[in-house]
């Protein structure tokens, strides 16, 4: 890990308030560390540990995930009930799921309009609310 991937890494996870361990700057650094956003799977973020040499387990790439979704340093996108992805940036936005590939991409914002949400059940609020934009070939 270079000086600056290691700086933006330890300095992303200190927003959050964590740790930095061997682990989660590693991975960290695969997230943030080029200041590049992305969208990754706990898979795909595996593959990349390992090719980088950096050892960790599938577990514990899952654990850290959830760890940096606590810490509100990232978001969950859940686009069915088997796959979800982990976003780094951390605004509100649309996303395109590209079924052929199984990508996640961030979609342009300007288009969107949600004129009105249902109301929410007494004693809670809506913390989020997930756009996906499923494509297929035409």
């Amino acid at each position: 890990m270079n000086i600056t991937t290691e700086r933006h890494s330890t300095e992303w996870l200190a927003r959050g308030g964590l740790r930095p361990t061997r682990q989660r700057l590693a991975l960290a650094g695969l997230l943030v560390g080029d200041g590049m956003d992305r969208h990754v799977t706990a898979e795909g973020l595996f593959a990349a540990a390992a090719q980088a040499g950096d050892k960790v387990s599938l577990a514990t790439v899952y654990n850290t995930l959830r760890a940096f979704c606590e810490a509100g340093l990232l978001h969950e996108v859940v686009v069915d009930g088997s796959r979800s992805y982990f976003d780094t940036r951390l605004d509100d936005h649309p996303h395109f799921y590209w079924e052929d590939s199984h990508a996640l991409t961030d979609a342009p914002t300007e288009d969107l309009v949600i004129s009105a949400l249902p109301a929410a059940p007494e004693g809670m609020t809506v913390s989020r609310v997930d756009v996906v934009i499923r494509l297929k070939r035409a």
